[in-house]
């Protein structure tokens, strides 16, 4: 067990990053205040943002994406079929984007319900479409209380 210097709270050591040369082998900022503080930063810092977009479109990253792409894709034909058929309705006017039904952003993107309809789709920005998917990874029944609240 170890207190965290950031949120004084008592942690097993499994809620540290190891970090050899730290006496006990661990830090000593628990594994959420680390994340936290990465994620101001990365989000304070252009330059941060900046060295991510210029890494990203190096060639062994950019091959690296097409290979977990086309893994995703065949391990789940039906998600990947349903998402070229809104792209192409949206494309040819058949099916008009709307912005996020939860907070109105612009950025929106389609989230299936069922993926047998696929031109059946809740318009959700980036966020709270990742919110939407861990909730019901995480419990199947909630899925039905998100869908109709929306």
């Amino acid at each position: 067990m170890k207190t965290c210097f950031k949120c004084n709270r008592f942690l097993p050591y499994s809620e540290f990053y190891k970090h050899k040369r730290m006496a006990d082998g661990h830090l000593g900022k628990c594994k959420e205040c680390t994340k936290n503080d990465v994620r101001t930063h990365r989000k304070n810092n252009d330059s941060v943002r900046e060295y991510d977009r210029t890494r990203s479109k190096l060639p062994h990253r950019l091959a690296k994406n097409q290979t977990n792409t086309a893994r995703y894709n065949a391990i789940y034909p039906e998600r990947y079929v349903a998402k070229i058929a809104v792209n192409n309705a949206v494309r040819d006017g058949r099916l008009i984007k709307k912005p996020c039904q939860i907070c109105g952003s612009i950025k929106s993107e389609g989230h299936h319900p069922d993926y047998t309809k696929p031109l059946e789709v809740i318009w959700l920005c980036p966020r709270h479409h990742k919110n939407l998917h861990l909730a019901i990874d995480k419990d199947e029944s909630i899925r039905d209380l998100i869908l109709n609240g929306i």
